[in-house]
């Protein structure tokens, strides 16, 4: 039996993790079937490798990774960084200062480069709940101190979207801006996407953009949806990530990606 598919590209919240931040048995068989009919399965999340190791280990998972948004892939099996972007420092400090001019202070954190690079975070800064540990810090300085991938930023009046939407429309020629999750609007190297770091690791498998199909949930997983063949939302994603999908599924607590692939099985 052959999968039509080459390459399984998966974002991780709200898409292959339910919300405890488990994968079901039913999604581990389905992606076991595919694998095992030819497909490879690639994690591609906004969450740095730090973030993303312990999922990665828990699923006896031996490939690459994309991880912080594109910036990263990483080799699982041999808990190696293969590629990394960073964010130009001076460049994110000037975007965050003329974003501020135009909407007043933002709560920020930041993640810092490598294997184990931290997730630094300001006063006022609202988490999600979690075992994903961070650094509180208090002095600006300690911000620019070290290399980042990423930057996350907050504001106590504007809702995520708009957020997302001013700072593009302030900043969008210096820094890319996305929108990666409730509460979470991410500061990225321009031209940085999930498609890049993605089309790296293809490149690496042998595999190309025709032979992908990708699942996803939020705005961030749109550039993804244009590099793959095909893109599946599940039903919990954003309406924006809707509109461009080729395919609607169940949602992340409803086993989509299973629902997904155990009907190309079945027609394989």
């Amino acid at each position: 039996m052959s999968f039509p598919y080459r390459l399984i590209a998966t974002d991780l919240d709200g898409t292959l993790l339910r919300s405890d931040e488990s994968i079901s048995e039913r999604t581990r068989d389905a992606l076991a079937a595919a694998t095992a009919a030819g497909a490879a399965h690639i994690v591609v999340t906004g969450r740095a490798v730090p973030w993303t190791r312990h999922i990665l280990d828990d699923l006896g998972y031996q490939g690459l990774a994309v991880c912080g948004q594109g910036a990263q892939v990483y080799h699982a099996g041999e808990h190696k960084l293969l590629t990394s972007v960073t964010l130009d420092r001076q460049l994110a400090g000037i975007a965050l200062s003329k974003l501020e001019a135009e909407v007043g202070p933002l709560a920020v954190a930041a993640s810092r480069d490598g294997l184990d690079g931290n997730v630094i975070v300001s006063p006022g800064y609202q988490l999600q709940e979690g075992p994903l540990p961070v650094v509180p810090f208090d002095d600006p300085a300690e911000l620019w101190s070290a290399p980042l991938n990423k930057l996350y930023i907050q504001h106590p009046g504007l809702d995520d979207d708009t957020l997302t939407r001013v700072a593009r429309q302030t900043v969008g020629g210096l820094v890319d801006v996305v929108m990666a999750g409730a509460g979470i609007v991410e500061i990225l190297p321009l031209g940085l996407s999930k498609a890049t770091g993605l089309s790296l690791a293809a490149r690496r498998l042998g595999v190309k953009s025709t032979q992908t199909i990708a699942f996803g949930d939020m705005p961030n997983d749109i550039p993804m949806f244009g590099w793959a063949a095909h893109g599946v939302a599940m039903a919990n994603a954003h309406d924006e990530l809707k509109a461009v999908a080729h395919e609607i599924t169940a949602s992340n607590e409803h086993d989509g990606i299973a629902v997904v692939l155990e009907e190309l099985m079945r027609r394989a």
